[in-house]
């Protein structure tokens, strides 16, 4: 059984135009012959110069990483989603355990909800494999609670890495319900900004905490990045959820944690010509003795994905900035000393079974046994720490 291995339906128009995209291709392939409104609009935003939209309509690569996961992976219009193998005949979308796995969530981590929502955990999560990384630089292990959890993509990577869950919250219950049944069933569903929520998630750190003054205390979490978001063109602070970061903050006050990471969209960045990053930065810095700012790609970690990310680590070790984790991977091409290619797609999907457009394949068996080291952690034969020691040497 493989659990989530859906691949979304195609309409007849879809399916006509996909037909035509190879490896590494996208809507310029697509003959002007068809008719479609979102051709057309696409063709006319490339005509005044509104960007290359060069992943619209895209097909993966099979000898090259992943482009970003989004939430809308099940729709070939919206990036680069399509199937690698166009010789196998496999005129379709990534299915959602294909799309799980270019995010690290190895095959056993399932997903509850419908399939819109399983779409949008999986394109909201933080790679798992990231986030072990991330993890081991901030050893010896303690315990942690998520904000903003989703389906815990940061949990998983921390769980990793030995830490253990206090509580979770997201507004989100059937990431929620995910989180429950793969990471650790103590959860609070709701807003953040709602009093009793906030009560809820804070009594509960303190009353682990008291059992457990031995263990450092993290607060992790990425609030809502829509906002933020490179993918969109509404960048503002008048974008309400762009305030969540302040919630973030104040249950960082509440409880006084040893740390916290802040994961967030290299978008933020750009925002309002760096106002917003700089009003975050100064906010949380006032609030920890140590503030480390990373910018991290996926790719660069062993994840078949280039997924690129800002993260903010506070640390109560005043003095002592936090080194990002080493990559283990190389995406230039330039064989640096001691890293090992980076991941490919098909290194990470070619021994899942072929699907047809809105089949639900959870009832087939693999095709082959694990073919690359990825296959195996995904499909649990190595840990993480046996995957990366490969990726070393």
């Amino acid at each position: 059984m493989i659990y989530n291995h859906y691949s979304a339906k195609l309409s007849k128009l879809d399916l006509s135009m996909v037909m035509h995209i190879p490896p590494g291709g996208n809507w310029k392939n697509i003959p002007t012959s068809i008719p479609s409104q979102r051709l057309a609009q696409i063709r006319e935003s490339y005509a005044k110069g509104k960007g290359s939209r060069s992943t619209y309509y895209g097909r993966l690569r099979p000898d090259a990483p992943a482009y970003t996961i989004n939430t809308y992976f099940g729709r070939p219009g919206n990036g680069c989603h399509l199937h690698y193998n166009y010789d196998g005949g496999q005129h379709r979308v990534i299915s959602q355990r294909e799309a799980a796995r270019l995010q690290s969530f190895p095959d056993s981590f399932v997903f509850l909800g419908s399939r819109t929502a399983v779409s949008t955990q999986i394109g909201n999560a933080v790679p798992p494999l990231l986030a072990y990384q991330i993890a081991m630089q901030l050893c010896p292990p303690g315990i942690f609670v998520d904000l903003f959890a989703g389906a815990g993509g940061l949990a998983l990577g921390f769980k990793w890495a030995g830490w253990q869950p206090v509580v979770a919250n997201d507004i989100m219950p059937q990431g929620l319900q995910t989180y429950a049944k793969n990471i650790d069933s103590n959860v609070v569903i709701g807003d953040i900004r709602d009093p009793e929520v906030f009560s809820k998630i804070v009594s509960a750190v303190k009353k682990t905490r008291r059992s457990n003054l031995n263990l450092k205390l993290f607060v992790l979490g990425g609030p809502p990045c829509q906002g933020f978001s490179t993918a969109g063109n509404t960048r503002s602070m008048s974008d309400e959820r762009n305030s969540l970061f302040k919630n973030y903050q104040q249950i960082i006050e509440a409880i006084e944690p040893d740390g916290f990471v802040f994961e967030n969209v290299m978008g933020l960045l750009n925002m309002e010509r760096g106002y917003v990053f700089e009003q975050i930065k100064s906010a949380l810095g006032s609030i920890t003795q140590q503030l480390s700012i990373w910018k991290l790609d996926a790719a660069d970690y062993g994840v078949p994905q280039r997924r690129k990310r800002i993260i903010l680590v506070g640390s109560e070790q005043a003095n002592r900035s936090i080194p990002q984790p080493p990559p283990v991977c190389d995406k230039t091409g330039s064989c640096l000393v001691g890293l090992s290619p980076v991941v490919s797609v098909s290194d990470a999907l070619n021994d899942l079974p072929p699907l047809e457009p809105g089949q639900d394949g959870e009832s087939l068996d693999y095709i082959t046994p694990p073919l690359t080291n990825y296959q195996c952690l995904m499909r649990g034969v190595i840990s993480p720490k046996q995957y990366l020691e490969k990726l070393r040497h």
